[in-house]
């Protein structure tokens, strides 16, 4: 299976429809995001399971979820303290990732983190955000690397990383074209009363400050 045309928006637009099928069938995903390319699945309990397997991934260490919009997240049952609000409020969509409480039920416990949270983010990728609206579900993201390789920086070298699965069917690549050497998302925890900073990434400890202010981590 050939990389899929994904950068203009007749492409995007033509794309939409198979991925969305392959996805409904339990298939894996590559795809370009505002920070690197990332690999990702339904937010099902079989799908994360073979997401996990490809990447050679350990349970402890979850996913997080991109989702099309703040009600998408809701709907899933997470939920937003006040920092979590101001957050989203200030930074969403864009390459912030909040882990949030809540999802008991409609989102699997693979995707938990050791706080117990969820970790989620509202892409700013416009086209990927309209995938997802489409899917209407939030889609599973790790970095679409090797453990202990650098992400790839295109369709080509994640279709070569990963050659079985691409020939297999089971992991369709998107070709959003090269993505630069990006800082990955920022990622607040969310989910105890004092918001505490997990990774510092695109979005600066000083932003997060001047946005919220006492609020922030």
């Amino acid at each position: 299976m050939k990389p899929l045309p994904f950068q203009t928006s007749a492409e995007v637009q033509a794309a939409i429809p198979r991925i969305v099928t392959h996805l409904g069938r339990g298939g894996l995903l590559a795809y370009p995001t505002e920070t690197v390319y990332g690999l990702g699945s339904r937010a099902v309990q079989t799908d994360v399971a073979a997401l996990a397997a490809l990447k050679g991934r350990v349970a402890s260490k979850p996913f997080l979820l991109l989702i099309s919009d703040r009600s998408m997240a809701e709907a899933h049952g997470l939920a937003f303290n006040a920092t979590a609000d101001a957050l989203a409020r200030a930074f969403w969509p864009g390459p912030l990732t909040l882990v949030l409480p809540g999802g008991s039920g409609r989102l699997p416990d693979m995707l938990r983190g050791p706080d117990g949270g969820i970790a989620v983010r509202w892409t700013s990728h416009r086209d990927i955000a309209q995938l997802v609206a489409a899917l209407g579900s939030p889609l599973t993201s790790t970095s679409a690397n090797i453990p202990g390789q650098p992400p790839g920086p295109g369709a080509s070298a994640i279709a070569r990383d990963f050659a079985p699965a691409v020939e297999a069917g089971t992991l369709m690549v998107l070709d959003g074209g090269v993505l630069g050497n990006r800082p990955p998302s920022t990622v607040v925890d969310c989910t105890k009363p004092r918001a505490q900073i997990v990774r510092e990434g695109t979005l600066s400890v000083a932003e997060l400050r001047r946005a919220v202010g006492r609020l922030a981590p």
